[in-house]
């Protein structure tokens, strides 16, 4: 049986956890990095959950990011607006 790897998400996982949310983004290098160990091990199946796993961490991180990064904007244009409305 000739089976191709499941996806590992390594690199997306490490770009989330540089650039996006740090918890979330390690939480999936653990699970990317045991995607090809338990390949090489013959275990497919394990494989392919530690493959959704990381995949998962990495989604949440990237949501994550830009559910904060939007209240962000949304707190910085608020204070802005009451800063206009004191000046008159």
């Amino acid at each position: 049986m000739n089976q191709h790897p499941p996806k590992n998400y390594l690199i997306e996982s490490i770009l989330v956890t540089i650039f996006c949310c740090l918890p979330f983004g390690i939480a999936g290098i653990v699970f990317a990095a045991q995607v090809n160990a338990k390949f090489e091990m013959g275990d497919y199946e394990g494989a392919k959950k530690a493959s959704e796993e990381a995949q998962r961490w990495m989604t949440w991180g990237i949501v994550s990011s830009l559910i904060i990064g939007l209240f962000y904007l949304i707190i910085v244009f608020a204070i802005g607006g009451f800063a206009l409305i004191g000046d008159f």
